[in-house]
């Protein structure tokens, strides 16, 4: 079994150590400092007091691994779309596309079942160019709870979490997917196969879709923006606009909206991604986790007017810092004062 992680940053920089040890054929794609580092000293896993060191094969440029068996994408979502040519030489006639990304991903409508059953999102595939070059009949859905960090060049902290859930689309139980299962389970982590994969991207996108765009707008942490009361009322009018979409295309979430918010509050004084990335002047991740929601809603004929106005201060947020540079406006209409 061949796999290529694709970004072999925090989070596949984590995997490639555990796969490495587990011993599978692994290849990682990286870029800059952080590959240098890799190349010179290897790639270090930090759990606790703990060391992990392997020597990854590694590189900037797809065409000298050829074709895989997976590739798992752990990149930005937004930043998918520019690395497809890149990554048409990892493209055999079998491979799997396993999107360990935050959000919505490309594929969300094949195999859904529903009226929009094929349906692309331009928030998040501009002109479906995932859709068509990619193709949604190779993915496999990976929802990523881990917290991992790039301490160093080459050197990755694991802070928390060990659980990545997968599924097919279409809810079946393949091959494909038992393998890449126990692959995970062999490198010591969790990753249940699921029959409603969409279920479980909800779940985490319900908390990303509020508390990341309060956070980089307020600079507040969980704990802050779960016990502040105004704060709160609005993390729950997003999280049930977001809900109520979500639910009108079939997902079943398995927890309430306060017991959602209960579990961030304990998570305590925690920064979020996207407020880590501002401070740290990296490119803002909106359109997967907040404008897609929109679009969708859109989609559904659900009005999302809390989310629209904060999508807007969020965006022009990041736009100020030069660290955004998509086309989310939330529809004037909606934010229209009487």
């Amino acid at each position: 079994m061949r796999i290529c992680i694709y970004g072999a940053g925090a989070i596949g920089g984590y995997l490639g150590v555990e796969f490495m040890r587990a011993g599978a054929d692994v290849s990682l794609i990286a870029r800059g400092a952080h590959l240098a580092a890799m190349r010179q000293n290897g790639l270090k896993l930090l759990i606790g007091d703990e060391e992990r060191v392997v020597r990854p094969r590694c590189t900037d440029d797809p065409r000298e691994l050829g074709e895989q068996d997976f590739i798992i994408i752990s990149l930005k979502a937004h930043s998918i779309t520019g690395v497809i040519e890149q990554m048409k030489p990892l493209l055999g006639p079998q491979t799997r596309i396993v999107t360990a990304v935050n959000g919505i991903p490309y594929w969300y409508f094949y195999k859904h079942g529903g009226r929009l059953e094929g349906s692309t999102l331009e928030s998040i595939d501009r002109g479906g160019r995932q859709w068509r070059e990619l193709g949604p009949e190779r993915a496999i859905g990976c929802v990523v709870y881990p917290a991992t960090e790039i301490e160093a060049p080459g050197v990755i902290r694991h802070v928390y979490g060990n659980n990545f859930p997968l599924g097919e689309p279409s809810g079946e139980i393949t091959s494909d997917i038992t393998s890449l299962s126990e692959l995970f389970t062999a490198a010591g982590m969790k990753a249940p196969v699921l029959e409603r994969i969409r279920d479980e991207i909800w779940l985490k996108l319900w908390g990303n879709v509020c508390f990341n765009p309060i956070s980089a707008l307020t600079h507040a942490t969980l704990d802050v923006i779960c016990t502040d009361p105004a704060t709160r009322a609005l993390s729950k009018a997003i999280m049930l606009e977001s809900q109520a979409i979500a639910e009108s295309l079939g997902v079943k979430f398995r927890v309430d909206v306060e017991r959602r918010i209960e579990g961030a509050r304990k998570v305590g004084a925690h920064k979020t991604s996207m407020l880590q990335d501002l401070e740290r002047g990296r490119p803002v991740e909106i359109d997967p986790l907040i404008t897609v929601v929109q679009e969708m809603g859109r989609m559904t004929g659900i009005a999302t007017p809390a989310l629209d106005a904060v999508l807007a201060l969020v965006a022009q947020r990041s736009r100020i810092a030069g660290l955004y540079d998509g086309a989310a406006v939330a529809d004037a209409k909606s934010l229209a004062v009487a």
